[in-house]
C-alpha cells in the first residue's frame, strides 16, 4: 500500500467521521415527551429546523435557512449539551454560508462566560464544517488555527470527552504539529489503552513521520490484547512503509479474513502482492475488487499493469479503457495507455496520447504545484519515445521544454539532451551539450560523469579520467567513479586499467548484490579479450546474486551463441532477458543469431526483422539478417542488408566502431561480388 492510500487529505476522512443525523429520524415516545416537557421544547423546535432545512435543499430560498437556524437555536438554547443539535446547527450556518454570523454570535456569549462550553462546542463545530469547502491556503490555515483553539477550549473544560480529543489530535496533525498530535493521543491512551480510534491516529501520526518501526510496536501490542481488522490493516500499511512487504501481506490477509467486505483490507493486500510480483495472485486479488467496486478507475489501472507485466497487452489495452471510461482525463491512465502502446510498437498512438496529455497539463493554472510535476513525467516519456522512434530534433525540443520548468528539471534535461546527440551520432554536439551543462553545474557529477563517458566514446579517454577526478570524494564516491574509470578504459581497449578500476570498485561494494554493474563490467572486458571461462564466471556471479537481470542474460547467452556452443543454454538465457523485456531489439537480435547457429532459419529471420523494427540502424543485426538470407540461398537480399551494416558501421561513434566485424562484412561482399564478376561475361562479349 502507498503511502497517499493511508494519508487521504485528512478532512476528507474528518468529514465522514461527523455523526450525522438520520434524514428521518424517529420521533421521542409520546410517554417521554409529556413527563418532559423541556425535552419536547427541544424535540419540537429540533424538527421544525430539519423540515426548513429540507425546505432550503430543494428550493434554495434563503427564507428557510433562517428559519432552520432560528429553530435549530431555540433547540439549542434549550439543551446546549445535545451534539447532535449543535452539529445541525453548525452545518445549516455553513450551509447558509452565515459562518460569519454564527462566530459573531457565539463571541458574544464567551464576552459574558469565557468558559461557557456548549458555545466552545459550537464554535468548534463551525470552524471544523467550514475547512473542508474554504479555498485559498491562507484563510484555510487560519481556520485551523481558530479550530485548534476552540478544540482545545473544549478538551479543557470537558477532558473526559474522548471524541474532542481525537478531533485535537487531527487538527494539530493537519497544521503540522506532530509533537502536539502525538502527545494529546499518547495521553488519551495512558487513560484508555484499547481507544481504536486513538490508536489509529497515532499509528497514521508514526507514519507521517516515517517512524514505522513505533507504529508496528504500537500496533502489535494493541492486537495482541484485542485483534481487528482495522488494526491489522495499519499493521500492513506500517510494514509497507518498511519495504516488508511479506509481514504486510500477512497483516493485509488477517485483515480481509476478519472483514472481507472492507475495501482498504482488499486493496492493501492487492497492492502488497503487486509489489511483491506475484502477479497471478495480485491479478486475483484486484478481479475481486474490481467485483466490489466496479467504476474504480484505479482498479482497472492496475489489473493492466499486471497484465502488461505478464505480456498479455490486448488484456493491458481492454482494462486501459475501462479506466479511461471512469477517469477520463486521468494522467496516470494516459501514460499507461501510451506505455502498452510503447510496448506493443504503437509508437505513434504512443507519442499522440502523450501529446494530449501534455495539451490537457499545459491548460492548467501554472499556480498548481501538480502541473509542473506533470509535466515534466510527460516530457522525459514524451522526449524518449521522440528518440526510440529516431525523431531527434523532436526529442531534443521536448527535453528543452522539460529544462524549462526548473532547475531540477533543467539538470535532467541536460543529461537527456546530451544522450540524443549521442544516440544521433552526433558526438560534437553531445560533446558540446554536455560541456554546457557542466559550466553551468559544475557541482554536479551526474552531469560530469556523464560528460566523461561522452569522452570516452570519443577516444579522449586521459580527458575523461582526468575530469573524473573530482568525483574521488568518500568510498561511496570512490566506488561510482572506479565504475566510470573502469566502463572508460574499457570502451577504449585500454582492457588491464579497466579491469584495475573494476575491481577497485568490487572491493568498495557493501553487499554483493551491489556488484552486479562491476561483475557486468568485468565479464565485458573479458570477453572483449576473448577470455570466454572468465567472462563467464563474472556473468554467472550476476546472475546468482540477481536471476532477472536482463542485460546479463542477454550478454551471456550471445556470447554462447556467437561461439555457436551450448545453443539449447544459449537459447533460454536469451529468452529469461526477453521475459523482462520483450520488445528490446539487441536481445530479439540474439535469439535470431541463436536460432541462426541452430539452424533455424525462418525462426531467425522473423526475430531479425523484429528485431530491426525496433533497431533499424544497428549494424550487426543488419549483418546477421545478410547472414541468415545468405545461407537460405537469397544472396541478393543478403547483398543489401550487409551493405547497409556496412553504412551503418561507418556511421558508428568512435568507440562503437569493431574493425573485425567491419573486416567481416567487407570480406563477404567482396567474395560475392567476384563470385558475381566471375559468372557474368564481359560487356564486349558476343554470345
Amino acid at each position: 500500500m502507498t503511502l497517499n492510500r493511508l494519508i487521504l487529505p485528512l478532512f476528507c476522512a474528518c468529514l465522514v467521521a461527523l455523526p450525522v443525523l438520520a434524514q428521518n429520524a424517529p420521533p421521542a415516545p409520546p410517554s417521554k415527551v409529556e413527563k418532559d416537557p423541556v425535552r419536547a421544547d427541544a424535540y419540537y423546535n429540533f424538527a421544525m429546523g430539519h423540515i426548513f432545512e429540507q425546505q432550503y435543499e430543494q428550493t434554495g430560498a434563503g427564507e428557510y435557512a433562517t428559519r432552520a437556524i432560528e429553530s435549530y437555536k431555540k433547540a439549542y438554547a434549550v439543551d446546549p449539551l445535545s451534539p447532535i443539535i449543535g452539529e445541525r446547527l453548525a452545518e445549516m450556518y455553513w450551509k447558509a454560508q452565515r459562518v460569519h454570523d454564527a462566530v459573531a454570535e457565539a463571541n458574544e456569549v464567551l464576552k459574558r462566560n469565557p468558559d461557557d462550553l456548549p458555545t466552545h462546542r459550537l464554535l468548534a463545530l463551525v470552524y471544523l464544517r467550514s475547512l473542508g469547502d474554504i479555498n485559498g491556503s491562507n484563510v484555510q490555515t487560519e481556520t485551523i488555527v481558530k479550530a485548534i483553539q476552540e478544540y482545545t477550549a473544549v478538551h479543557r473544560l470537558d477532558p473526559s470527552d474522548q471524541e474532542v480529543t481525537i478531533w485535537l489530535a487531527r487538527l494539530y496533525r493537519l497544521h503540522n504539529e506532530p509533537e502536539k498530535a502525538e502527545g494529546v493521543l499518547r495521553d488519551l491512551l495512558k487513560d484508555d489503552p484499547e481507544n481504536d480510534a486513538a490508536v489509529e491516529q497515532l499509528t497514521q501520526l508514526l507514519l507521517d513521520q516515517n517512524k514505522a518501526e513505533e507504529a508496528i510496536s504500537l500496533l502489535n501490542g494493541m492486537i495482541g490484547r484485542s485483534p481487528s481488522a482495522t488494526l491489522y490493516d495499519h499493521l500492513g500499511d506500517a510494514y509497507t512503509q518498511t519495504h516488508d512487504f511479506a509481514q504486510a501481506e500477512a497483516a493485509y490477509r488477517k485483515a480481509t479474513d476478519l472483514d472481507p467486505s472492507e475495501l482498504s483490507h482488499v486493496r492493501g493486500l492487492a497492492q502488497t502482492l503487486l509489489s511483491e510480483e506475484k502477479y497471478t495472485e495480485a491479478l486475483t486479488v484486484y478481479q475481486k475488487l474490481s467485483d466490489m467496486l466496479p467504476d474504480d478507475a484505479d482498479t482497472y489501472l492496475r489489473i493492466a499493469q499486471i497484465y502488461r507485466e505478464l505480456h498479455q497487452l490486448d488484456k493491458a489495452e481492454e482494462n486501459l479503457v475501462k479506466a479511461r471510461q471512469y477517469a477520463p482525463g486521468s494522467l496516470e491512465v494516459m501514460y499507461n495507455e501510451a506505455m502498452i502502446y510503447e510496448s506493443q510498437g504503437r509508437f505513434d498512438d504512443a507519442i499522440r496520447v502523450l501529446s494530449d496529455a501534455v495539451t490537457g497539463v499545459k491548460a492548467q493554472s501554472k499556480v498548481l504545484p501538480s502541473r509542473r510535476r506533470s509535466l515534466a513525467v510527460l516530457y522525459q516519456q514524451l522526449g524518449m519515445l521522440y528518440r526510440d522512434t529516431q525523431n531527434f530534433q523532436a526529442a531534443i525540443y521536448t527535453f528543452q521544454e522539460l529544462g524549462h520548468l526548473g532547475e531540477e528539471e533543467d539538470r535532467r534535461a541536460r543529461l537527456l539532451i546530451m544522450d540524443t546527440y549521442r544516440q544521433a551520432r552526433d558526438l560534437p554536439k553531445a560533446l558540446q551539450a554536455g560541456k554546457e551543462a557542466l559550466a553551468k553545474y559544475p557541482d554536479d557529477s551526474s552531469i560530469r560523469s556523464s560528460l566523461a563517458m561522452m569522452l570516452g566514446e570519443a577516444q579522449q579517454s586521459d580527458e575523461a579520467i582526468k575530469l573524473l577526478q573530482a568525483g574521488l570524494k568518500g568510498a561511496a564516491g570512490n566506488r561510482e567513479t572506479y565504475l566510470n574509470y573502469a566502463q572508460i578504459y574499457e570502451r577504449s581497449h585500454r582492457f588491464s586499467e579497466a579491469e584495475a578500476a573494476a575491481r577497485k570498485a568490487e572491493a568498495l561494494a557493501v553487499q554483493p548484490a551491489d556488484n552486479e554493474l562491476a561483475w557486468l563490467i568485468l565479464g565485458a572486458i573479458f570477453e572483449r579479450q576473448k577470455q570466454y571461462d572468465k567472462a563467464e564466471e563474472e556473468f554467472k556471479k550476476v546472475i546468482d546474486v540477481n536471476p532477472k537481470n536482463s542485460m546479463v542474460l542477454n550478454y551471456y547467452g550471445y556470447m554462447l551463441a556467437d561461439r555457436g556452443i551450448r545453443l539449447d543454454e544459449a537459447h533460454d538465457l536469451i529468452q529469461r532477458a526477453l521475459e523482462q523485456e520483450p520488445y528490446n531489439g539487441a536481445f530479439l537480435d540474439s535469439l535470431g543469431w541463436a536460432y541462426y547457429k541452430q539452424n533455424k532459419l525462418d525462426q531467425a529471420e522473423l526475430t531479425l526483422r523484429k528485431a530491426l523494427e525496433r533497431e533499424s540502424h544497428d549494424p550487426t543485426i543488419r549483418a546477421h539478417l545478410g547472414d541468415v538470407l545468405a545461407k537460405e540461398g537469397r544472396m541478393e537480399l543478403a547483398v543489401v542488408e550487409w551493405e547497409k551494416s556496412l553504412n551503418e558501421w561507418h556511421r558508428s561513434l568512435p568507440a562503437d566502431l569493431e574493425e573485425d566485424k567491419v573486416a567481416e562484412v567487407e570480406k563477404k561482399l567482396s567474395q560475392y561480388k567476384h563470385r558475381v564478376a566471375q559468372k557474368t561475361p564481359p560487356a564486349d562479349a558476343k554470345p
